[in-house]
């Protein structure tokens, strides 16, 4: 193998032994983690509340495996409150091809960096559309799915770009299952 290919294919197994130890040094299950990276390289480490919302978290797993929240836009970003993305038109309106889901409500707080279902007046209208808490909003407690909370990254989500819809909208780069990245 030529020196450069041996120091490239070197660099890539360090960076993936690297990678394969983010979830796993923050103390986390990569099956129940999700990586949310966004522009300028600036990853948001989600960690999944499977026994909090079971099909929540099942629906985020599965959607961010078949690669459906690449390049989809954060349409609605309130300072002070949050940042919720997860529609492939960009209007606020659309979801997935799969059929909504039931809620699964908890006793979980809605706090700076809580992950939660967006939903329509219908509260087991959830789809595909998720938001992610600035500050306490205790108001939601009991009213919206928690299905998971940040445990590294929180000033990437501070930096998305604000308006309901932002001028020039930040858009997720890619988001995955950690298992499915640390391998």
């Amino acid at each position: 193998m030529p020196l450069v290919a041996g120091a490239l294919l070197a660099a890539s197994m360090a960076s993936g032994a690297q990678a394969a130890g983010e979830a796993k040094q923050l103390g986390l299950d990569p099956q129940n983690t999700i990586y949310l990276d966004l522009k300028d390289n600036c990853r948001v480490v989600i960690k999944m509340l499977p026994k909090v919302a079971p099909k929540h978290v099942a629906r985020i797993k599965k959607l961010a495996r078949e690669k459906f929240y690449d390049g989809i836009i954060f349409h609605r970003v309130i300072p002070g409150f949050m940042a919720q993305t997860g529609d492939p038109t960009g209007t606020g309106m659309g979801g997935s091809k799969y059929p909504d889901l039931p809620a699964e409500f908890s006793r979980v707080p809605f706090k700076r960096g809580t992950v939660g279902m967006a939903r329509a007046a219908d509260p087991n209208s959830a789809n595909s559309q998720f938001f992610i808490m600035f500050a306490d909003g205790r108001f939601l407690d009991g009213k919206y799915t928690v299905w998971g909370v940040v445990v590294k990254g929180m000033e990437c989500v501070d930096r998305i770009a604000p308006g309901e819809p932002p001028a020039n909208p930040d858009k997720i780069v890619r988001m995955r299952v950690a298992a499915d990245v640390d391998k």
